[in-house]
């Protein structure tokens, strides 16, 4: 493919405000992430909420309601929400805003793994601004995503009943068969979307091998009854596995959610500086920028006009 689609993922989950203060927190701050991000190229943003007085992640719709009212109005990205949320969350908190705002697409993690921030990386800082960022990056050594297949069925249900199309999110080969199994079952529809997600402490790591058995696994299940993107957490990887993923024919996501770098021990000052970058990548491998219309043709999206918000 020559046209592909750049995801941004605006702010997550994981990170903590003390590690980067151009993370985005506010509701209005998100969504002007999330606006600047589709003026430098991306066809796709994908939202968290934070609470605006301490950065941990939110579940409240109201949070979310003000974050993707006001992209929709500024401009025609498309909107991916959330089904993870954040650490302790119940199910019915991560869907809350499939049922009530009908998104045209929304993540799908197909499978519990540890998911821990990296005792190195929570080392690194030297002094926390908030509480519950210490207890988050120390805890998480303990804790477990949880991503059962009863969950999995509860979640895909509630995305068929709102005709929102899941974005597939793959840690490890295992969630691959998860995949190929509520396919069997019905609870999945092809053509599938995948994002192949590498790095996060507790999945597969970020290399070109990971990678490549992830796609070649996928191939032998679902032929050509998918279309896939990568994460790749961290710097350099973001990039390195970007381009990888472009002359395999993937797509790429990019963020201030994933890697906090635009360059070795530079921070990125915004998500719109990232897309920007891997925007150069794509251009130099012969590759264009999808704009969202061509996005949602690629995924097969309902479009933007069917959402209720």
């Amino acid at each position: 493919m020559r046209k592909i689609i750049i995801t941004a993922a605006i702010t997550g989950a994981a990170t903590v405000p003390s590690q980067s203060p151009y993370i985005p927190i506010t509701p209005e701050q998100i969504a002007d992430e999330a606006v600047d991000a589709w003026k430098a190229g991306a066809a796709v943003v994908h939202i968290h909420a934070r609470d605006p007085e301490d950065g941990r992640p939110s579940a409240s719709i109201d949070h979310y309601r003000e974050i993707v009212t006001s992209i929709k109005n500024r401009c025609d990205v498309v909107i991916c929400i959330t089904t993870g949320a954040g650490s302790g969350m119940t199910i019915e908190q991560r869907t809350a805003t499939v049922s009530i705002f009908k998104p045209e697409l929304a993540s799908l993690n197909m499978g519990s793994i540890n998911f821990s921030m990296p005792p190195v990386v929570a080392r690194r800082i030297q002094e926390f601004k908030f509480e519950w960022e210490r207890e988050w990056a120390y805890g998480s050594l303990d804790f477990i995503f949880p991503n059962t297949f009863a969950s999995l069925q509860k979640i895909t249900t509630i995305m068929n009943q709102n005709n929102t199309k899941p974005e597939l999110e793959i840690y490890d080969a295992s969630h691959l068969y998860n995949t190929q199994f509520l396919v069997q079952e019905g609870f999945l529809k092809l053509p599938l979307h995948m994002q192949f997600v590498l790095g996060v402490f507790g999945g597969s790591q970020a290399t070109a091998y990971d990678l490549i058995h992830l796609k070649t696994t996928a191939d032998r299940l679902f032929g050509d009854q998918y279309t896939w993107s990568v994460i790749a957490a961290g710097w350099p990887m973001e990039f390195r596995l970007g381009a990888v993923a472009l002359t395999l024919g993937g797509h790429v996501r990019v963020g201030l959610e994933d890697n906090l770098f635009i360059n070795n021990g530079e921070l990125a000052k915004s998500n719109a500086q990232l897309v920007e970058k891997m925007r150069r990548i794509c251009k130099d491998l012969g590759k264009e920028a999808a704009a969202p219309e061509e996005a949602r043709e690629f995924l097969q999206l309902k479009g933007q006009d069917k959402a209720a918000f």
